[in-house]
């Protein structure tokens, strides 16, 4: 008897056990039907060794309820002497709902588990043949699997197989699983077995014999006509078998599921035939096939059906296995397949997702499988279809780092492990880590964690997928830093044939320079080289992942060259986590960056700081620019100084540019395109506007000291006035002065043009830093009038001479240098000619129109292709402008928010104000800024100005790159940008050349 208020001792016992509801278990334990083995000890002992106490107590009472008085009496008396029994029955129903569901189903099956022989410890398709031997309909033959699946599932969960020996048990039960499906398929239709040999090839895990509990077991099938058969009727009849053994398998009955069979890797997917002769099979690979069909054919393997012809279609397809690596295009499909596709997981599922997460199974299998297609074709010993068994041959080979191979296999026996175990439970199809705590502690606990399992389990976890994350990538570089350094002797290393193989596989278009460059890196035993060999394999990968790897490889060693004794470099890259990804994405992209860079190295220090990639403000560049001219002993020197802050603010802004584009690993891309233009334009306004202002200063200085003779400002026009400054825009400016009291206006005029002519000159000097144009063109009576203009001879000039396109140019005017209040004078008067109240007549507004046509015929390049090109092409940069400005001119006198030089702000404001509706604003807005980046990306890729798509292969594929396009998508973007501007075209016809203003 229980004193109240205690436990009793069963209860403390069962607790000690591991059972998370005591109560119940005691409950359970008093059923009448466990009476014989309710004392013995021994029970309770091995219901505490199994995953789930409570859940394998609960399986084994249904079971036991569910025998006959002496089946009954059989079981318990097994259950209490023979331990083999014991440890099977209880572990599998500590592990598996579902398992236990069956039994309770199927009473008798508890049998399968009793049988102790050496065979059966590792049985092979010829046993599972026998254990399938009795079925002759669907619903037999699951019944059959389930009774196999419960030995395979009592000898893993024991420990008497391990992870790739019980998922190797699992592709032999599929394989008998699939000819017992034929078989009764056959037998349901001897006519059309007659007249076709149809052969069954597995793909995937089931041809790789590591298949899971949970699968889609991939096949392909081939056949042939059998002798004195039509190979039409033939054909179909074998389309018959195979679509009859899919639903053999696949289809849902009393006893549910097998496995869903999928023939989806079969030439064409679900577009082509779902059988094919062998000689169809070979011409589709031969002609159309891609690269991942090829990898996915590394694991083919006959398995059901006509032996002799399974055994022709693996020997005929292998050799075109083994030459992927040779296609035209092998590179540009492995760049594509190394992105990992996780965009379709859910973000809340992306951390628990064992496949394809980061540090997932995926990231194994698809890094093992692109050695072999690169190396398979010259060394068979890597013509292995099982991941574990290729991954201990690439290791062998000297393919893969011993240490890196141990300990990747040691991570994914692990998740492997983790995936089995979670779908067994229910048998269900996931990869998803539960989130439940109960579930999650079954899971630990089935892994041999029992101590604080949950903890222990996710501690596990991380550790493997983090071992995942940082070898899937190093698994390709390191044994190449290995073959040049040569630093370990008696390791197996890639021979220089090998190395140059991978290179060429990873994208490097000069293998044999890019082994140079490793060697130059990475050979010897300084320190320097020591943390080299650390950076480089996970550098080359982010070379690799860009469009032109060997850039950005020669890029590294000549900024490594430049700054290998200055002693934070590499310690840099080394400890702050974002530098060395960031260097990588920026010398990688494209000339531009680069260039910048490598006029002054130690620029590299703001990829290291968090706030290094944000532009600096006009003010605190003017400050710093300032100081500098203030400092210097020259005009020249001045403006050296000045031109050396503008480089290394363009670096920073490129780079911020290109990894807000990119993104990196910790940094997603920015989502918004129009954020990324918006802070180009100003922060290339800001800096040329301080710029500018350094020029100006040190050009006064050097002749009058610190007073100029006259009041001088320098007006920023065009994109300059706009903040819309491609990377290789001139600066538009006009000059305005106004002579100081007592100075005489020939005497001032004169010191305006020398002050003029002096910036000029300053800021185009042949210096290592680039120059900035100035281009006055816009100024009255243009390349015939003077450079620069009292404000009195501005106003006599608009009032008098001034044409509606000039007007139309004054819209984007604002100061940009000098004297301010002088500036802030000329924007006054300029203020009615571009919003002249009661807006533009109609003469003004065809005018308007004329000029734009004109322009449209006259200025497009001669052979320019009209649909690509940025500027004057149809839907591009001065068609969307054109449009906005005419808004403005007719609407800014009467609408303050139109009165502003940048056109997305004028745009938003004309659509807040309903000029124009949001649709038609949306498609404007959209196409101006990628016209915009598509210049910004050509400057950042060929490093000189261009208004069309690059015509070269690779400059074309890293613009694409800059604009979110994967590799291989050049085709997308291009079109993608020819609908787009196709669309603003339209709008722009109607709101520009229609009657809608």
């Amino acid at each position: 008897m229980t004193v109240p208020g205690r436990r009793s001792s069963t209860f403390t016992r069962l607790l000690r056990h591991g059972f998370t509801d005591p109560s119940a278990a005691e409950r359970l334990l008093e059923t009448p039907e466990l009476g014989p083995v309710r004392d013995d000890p021994v029970l309770l002992d091995a219901l505490g060794a199994t995953a789930d106490p409570d859940l394998a107590l609960l399986g084994l009472v249904r079971v036991v309820e569910a025998q006959d008085a002496d089946e009954r009496r059989a079981l318990l008396d097994t259950l209490a002497t023979a331990k083999p029994l014991r440890d099977r029955l209880l572990g599998v129903l500590g592990a598996s709902e579902a398992l236990g569901d069956h039994l309770a189903r199927h009473p008798h099956d508890w049998h399968a588990l009793v049988t102790y022989e050496a065979a059966d410890l590792h049985p092979g398709v010829a046993e599972f043949e026998r254990g399938l031997a009795g079925a002759t309909d669907p619903v037999s033959l699951r019944i059959a699997y389930r009774r196999c699946l419960l030995a395979i599932a009592a000898r893993d969960v024991c420990g008497t197989t391990d992870v790739a020996e019980a998922a190797a048990e699992l592709a032999d039960l599929a394989t008998a699983t699939l000819r017992a499906a034929l078989a009764i398929a056959r037998a349901e239709a001897p006519a059309d077995a007659a007249q076709c040999r149809l052969a069954v090839i597995a793909m995937g895990k089931c041809g790789g014999h590591e298949l899971n509990y949970v699968s889609d077991v991939d096949v392909i099938f081939v056949a042939e006509p059998a002798d004195g058969f039509d190979e039409g009727k033939a054909m179909q009849a074998a389309g018959r078998l195979a679509a009859h053994l899919m639903r053999i398998c696949s289809e849902t009955t009393v006893e549910g599921v097998i496995w869903p069979v999928d023939a989806n890797l079969r030439p064409e997917g679900r577009n082509g035939p779902l059988v094919r002769t062998l000689s169809s099979h070979l011409a589709y690979y031969q002609r159309w096939a891609k690269t991942w069909e090829f990898q996915a054919l590394l694991k083919a393997r006959p398995v059901a059906g006509d032996p002799e012809l399974g055994r022709a279609y693996v020997e005929a397809v292998s050799p075109l296995v083994w030459q992927a690596a040779e296609r035209d295009n092998f590179v540009a499909d492995v760049q594509k397949m190394r992105r990992r596709v996780v965009d379709n997981i859910p973000a809340a599922q992306v951390e628990r997702e064992l496949k394809l997460g980061p540090g997932g199974l995926r990231d194994v299998e698809f890094a093992v499988q692109l050695l072999q297609l690169v190396h398979g074709r010259s060394d068979a010993t890597l013509h292995s279809g099982t991941t574990l068994d290729a991954l201990a041959a690439l290791a062998a080979g000297g393919y893969v780092g011993r240490a890196d191979a141990a300990q990747l296999d040691a991570a994914y026996r692990f998740l492997r492990a983790m995936e089995h175990r979670i779908q067994l439970y229910r048998l269900r199809r996931t990869h998803l880590v539960p989130e439940d705590e109960a579930d999650l502690r079954r899971l630990g606990r089935s892994l041999g964690l029992r101590t604080e399992p949950v903890v222990s389990l996710n501690k596990e976890w991380k550790r493997h997928a983090s071992v995942v994350r940082r070898l899937h990538e190093k698994l390709f570089y390191r044994p190449l830093l290995d073959a040049v350094a040569q630093l370990a002797p008696g390791e197996t290393r890639l021979s220089a044939r090998a190395a140059a193989h991978r290179l060429e596989a990873l994208g490097y278009a000069d293998p044999a320079a890019a082994l140079r460059h490793l060697e130059a890196l990475s050979s010897g035993v300084s320190r320097k080289a020591a943390i080299q060999r650390t950076l480089l394999p996970v550098l080359l990968g982010w070379f690799a992942d860009s469009a032109d790897p060997d850039a950005g490889l020669l890029g590294f060693r000549k900024v490594s060259d430049a700054l290998g004794k200055t002693p934070w470099y590499l310690r840099l890259l080394r400890d702050e986590g974002a530098a060395a990804e960031n260097l990588a994405r920026v010398l990688s992209a494209g000339r531009l960056a680069p260039d910048l860079l490598l006029r002054a190295p130690e620029a590299v220090a703001i990829l290291g700081d968090p706030d290094g990639l944000v532009p600096r403000g006009r003010a605190h560049l003017e400050q710093e620019v300032l100081a500098a001219v203030g400092r210097a002993e020259s005009a020249e020197g001045a403006v050296a100084a000045a031109r050396g802050v503008r480089r290394r603010e363009l670096f920073r802004t490129t780079a911020g540019d290109l990894i807000g584009s990119y993104g990196t690993e910790d940094s997603p891309a920015e989502e918004d395109p129009g954020a990324l233009v918006d802070r180009v334009g100003n922060a290339v306004t800001d800096l040329n506007a301080a710029t500018i202002a350094g020029a100006l200063r040190a050009a006064v200085r050097a002749e009058w000291g610190e007073t100029l003779p006259t009041r001088f400002t320098v007006i920023g026009m065009g994109r300059f006035g706009g903040h819309e400054l491609s990377y290789g825009s001139d600066a538009d400016v006009l000059f305005v002065h106004e002579p100081r009291e007592g100075v005489d206006e020939q005497e001032a005029a004169r010191a305006a043009g020398r002050v003029v002519a002096e910036m000029r000159r300053l800021l185009q000097l042949p210096t290592a830093d680039p120059p900035l144009l100035i281009d006055a063109d816009l100024r009255p009576e243009g390349k015939s009038g003077p450079m620069a203009r009292t404000l009195g001879s501005y106003e006599a000039y608009y009032r008098r001479w001034s044409l509606v396109w000039e007007s139309q140019a004054l819209l984007r005017a604002e100061v940009m240098a000098g004297d301010a209040e002088l500036g802030a004078r000329f924007i006054e008067l300029i203020d009615p000619l571009r919003y002249p109240v009661g807006g533009l007549n109609d003469d003004a507004v065809r005018e308007i129109r004329r000029l734009k046509a004109r322009m449209e015929s006259e200025r497009m390049p001669r052979g320019a292709d009209p649909t690509l090109h940025t500027k004057l092409g149809r839907g591009g940069l001065s068609d969307v402008e054109w449009t906005v400005q005419l808004l403005q001119m007719r609407h800014g006198w009467e609408l303050p928010g139109l009165r502003t030089t940048r056109t997305r702000t004028a745009l938003a404001a004309a659509h807040a104000a309903g000029l124009i509706d949001a649709e038609a604003a949306s498609i404007l807005d959209e196409a101006w800024v990628l016209a915009t980046r598509v210049r910004n990306g050509v400057m950042l890729v060929r490093g000189r100005a261009g208004d069309t798509f690059p015509s070269d292969g690779r400059e074309l594929a890293a613009v694409g790159r800059y604009l979110g396009y994967e590799p291989g998508h050049v085709g997308d973007m291009l079109e993608d940008y020819r609908r787009l501007t196709r669309r603003a075209r339209g709008v722009v016809e109607e709101l520009f050349y229609g009657a809608h203003l």
